[in-house]
C-alpha cells in the first residue's frame, strides 16, 4: 500500500454472491493497491459451519473480512480468527437491508442500536491489532435525520473506539424494498457524507454508492479519505486497470487486459484440478472488455461454453481471440 494514502483510499465493496475468492483473485491482477473485501460472512457460519469460510489466496492481499453479526463475543472470536489467518481488516456490516439479515439481527437494522454496535466494535478491537471498521448507511426508515446519523457515528466512535466508517450515501428501507431496490431507489446524498467528515475530521471516512468512474472517485476524494466502488467495479472491471496510476500515484505501465486474462491461466488450471467449474471463475471476467469491439462475442463464448463439463483454458483462449485483435494498441 502506498505509504502516503489511507488503506481506505479505494476499495471494492463486499457483494454477496459476487466478490468471492475467484473474483478477488481476478481483481488483484488488475490493481495491486485497491483494498478488496470478502462477501459478508456471518459469525455463525465461521463458528459453526462445516466449510472454511475464511479461506483465501495470499495473492488477494490486501484483503478485509466483512462480518455479519450482533453478538460481541462471537464477533470478537471471529475477528481473532481473521487476524490469525492474515486478514488486513475486519469490517462490521451495518448496511445490508435484506429480510434474512434482519432476522439474524444484523445489517442495517443495527443502525437503530448504536450502543450495541459500539459494544461489538469494542469487543473486536479489544482482541485484535488490525483495523476494525464499520460499513453503514446514512439512515434507516424514518430514522433518517442528520442528527440521527451523527449520534450513531459519535456513539460508535466514542464508545466503540471506532476510527473508520464506510458510508453508503443512501438510507435503507427495512421493509417494502428489496435489497436491489434499496441500492437504487433511496436517493444518494453525497453532501451529507461530506458534512459528516467535516463534523468528525479525526475519523477516517470513505463513501460508497453510485460511483461509476475514477473521475467521480477523484471528486469524492477532495472531501473524504476514501471511495468504495461496488457494482461498476464488478460489471466493468477494466476500469480497475487504471486505479493504481490514477488514484495511488503509482508510476506503472498501462495494464494489458489481454495479458491479465492469460495471467489467470495458472490459477484456473489449479482450480480446475480441484474440481472447480470454469464458469465459476470466468463469470467474474465477463465485463473485462466493456466498450471494446468483440466484447459481446467474448461474453457470449464464455457464457455458452464455460459451464460445460470438461471446459478448460482452451475455452478462455478461444473467447480471447474474438476480442484481442480489436483492442487498440498504445503507440
Amino acid at each position: 500500500m502506498s505509504a502516503t494514502f489511507s488503506s481506505q483510499r479505494f476499495s471494492i465493496a463486499p457483494m454477496l454472491d459476487w466478490t468471492d475468492r475467484h473474483c478477488r483473485y481476478f481483481h488483484r491482477q488488475l490493481t495491486g493497491e485497491t483494498l478488496l473485501y470478502t462477501e459478508m460472512v456471518t459469525t455463525g457460519a465461521i463458528i459453526h459451519g462445516k466449510g472454511d469460510y475464511l479461506a483465501y489466496s495470499e495473492a488477494e492481499q490486501p484483503l478485509a473480512l466483512q462480518l455479519g453479526g450482533s453478538d460481541p463475543a462471537a464477533l470478537a472470536q471471529c475477528a481473532k480468527l481473521a487476524e490469525q489467518r492474515g486478514y488486513n481488516e475486519v469490517n462490521l456490516n451495518v448496511g445490508c437491508p435484506s429480510d434474512r439479515v434482519q432476522n439474524g439481527r444484523f445489517g442495517a437494522c443495527l443502525m437503530a442500536e448504536a450502543t450495541l454496535v459500539a459494544d461489538c466494535i469494542k469487543a473486536m478491537r479489544d482482541v485484535v491489532s488490525i483495523p476494525v471498521t464499520v460499513k453503514t448507511r446514512i439512515g434507516i426508515d424514518d430514522l433518517d435525520s442528520y442528527e440521527f446519523l451523527t449520534d450513531f457515528v459519535g456513539t460508535v466512535a466514542e464508545r466503540g473506539n471506532c476510527d473508520t466508517f464506510i458510508i453508503h450515501a443512501r438510507k435503507a428501507w427495512l421493509s417494502g424494498l428489496s435489497p436491489k431496490e434499496n441500492r437504487e431507489i433511496p436517493p444518494l446524498d453525497y453532501p451529507r457524507v461530506y458534512q459528516l467528515k467535516r463534523d468528525f475530521p479525526h475519523l477516517t471516512m470513505a463513501i460508497n454508492g453510485g460511483v461509476k468512474t475514477l473521475e467521480e472517485a477523484k471528486v469524492h476524494l477532495q472531501h473524504l479519505d476514501g471511495v468504495m466502488m461496488g457494482r461498476e467495479a464488478y460489471q466493468n472491471p477494466g476500469l480497475l486497470a487504471d486505479v493504481d496510476r490514477e488514484l495511488f500515484g503509482r508510476e506503472t505501465l498501462k495494464v494489458d487486459t489481454v495479458a491479465v486474462v492469460r495471467s489467470m491461466y495458472p490459477y484456473i488450471e489449479t482450480e480446475l484440478a480441484k474440481g472447480t467449474w470454469l464458469g465459476h471463475i470466468t463469470r467474474h471476467m465477463l465485463g473485462l472488455f466493456q466498450g471494446i469491439p468483440g466484447a459481446r462475442q467474448w461474453r457470449r463464448h464464455l457464457s455458452e461454453n464455460a459451464h460445460k463439463p470438461g471446459a478448460g483454458i482452451s475455452v478462455v483462449e478461444a473467447a480471447l481471440k474474438l476480442v484481442a485483435d480489436k483492442i487498440p494498441q498504445e503507440a
